[in-house]
């Protein structure tokens, strides 16, 4: 069995990762708060990194292994002028790390789990790496999620991630608290919240600050507005990876939250395992 050894890390955290153009972007406070992440949030030096992005969808769970990441550019609709086809996150892979990820889902019991030895990092893992570690030089791979899945699957795959906490590896899920692309409001002025939305994020605040974790798996059930909130499940599964890594009822701390367009929430969720 391969393992992984260095410091232990405690902590597992969902962030929402925002718009491709964020990088460049300097009027969204959530870029702020991702510059600002090694000295307010996480300073401690993780040996690698696994980020879980909703825009990685596979029928099978996979992981990349590379020896240097590729930017993906999967997104259109911004002008040359905005020069974001010339950014790069070209951080380092993590070929053992795949393998690693590979035992442990297996050895929970997914029988078929895959490593692309091609594919580099979307929009939803570079764009916030960028921010977060813009000098590119901890160790990067990814893993898909699976939306012909439940959410309680996922959360069973972060629980088989989480003993990669105590070897020094750091369990970042990727997505948006609040996505509904179909119900933007433009004309919203600043942190202007459309009452729904806002009644499905303060829900899941309470649901995880309290443990809930059975509660957030079931959210289609438990929460309101659960369908509008998130038509479909691609930028909340990676919460339930990162809830599940946490392990037991861990209860969640809210580290951000803004909102973009009156329906976008980006609050951004860290959990603490005690040892």
């Amino acid at each position: 069995m391969t393992t992984i050894s260095t410091e232990k890390i405690k902590q597992t955290f969902y962030i929402s990762h925002g718009p491709p153009n964020l990088p460049i972007e300097d009027s969204l406070p959530l870029k702020h708060f991702l510059k600002c992440w090694r000295q307010k949030i996480f300073d401690q030096k993780p040996k690698f990194i696994i980020i879980i992005s909703g825009h990685w969808e596979t029928n099978e769970p996979t992981v990349n292994a590379v020896d240097v990441c590729d930017t993906i550019y999967d997104f259109d609709g911004y002008p040359a002028p905005l020069d974001l086809y010339k950014l790069k996150y070209p951080a380092p892979g993590a070929p053992d790390l795949a393998k690693r990820v590979q035992e442990l889902l297996t050895t929970s019991g997914i029988n078929r789990v895959h490593i692309d030895k091609e594919r580099g990092l979307d929009h939803g893992a570079w764009v916030p790496l960028m921010l977060m570690y813009p000098e590119a030089n901890f160790p990067v791979c990814q893993l898909s999620i699976q939306i012909n899945k439940d959410a309680t699957y996922h959360y069973n795959m972060g629980q088989a991630l989480a003993p990669l906490k105590e070897e020094g590896v750091l369990i970042i899920g990727s997505g948006t608290t609040v996505h509904n692309l179909s119900d933007l409001r433009w004309d919203a002025k600043d942190q202007e919240v459309v009452p729904w939305a806002g009644e499905f994020d303060k829900w899941l605040e309470e649901a995880l600050i309290n443990g809930r974790h059975e509660d957030v798996n079931n959210y289609l059930q438990k929460a309101p507005n659960a369908r509008t909130a998130h038509p479909t499940p691609d930028h909340f599964y990676p919460l339930h990876v990162a809830m599940g890594a946490a392990g037991g009822n861990t209860k969640a701390e809210l580290i951000h939250r803004t909102w973009s367009l009156g329906t976008l929430s980006y609050a951004s969720y860290k959990f603490t395992t005690p040892y």
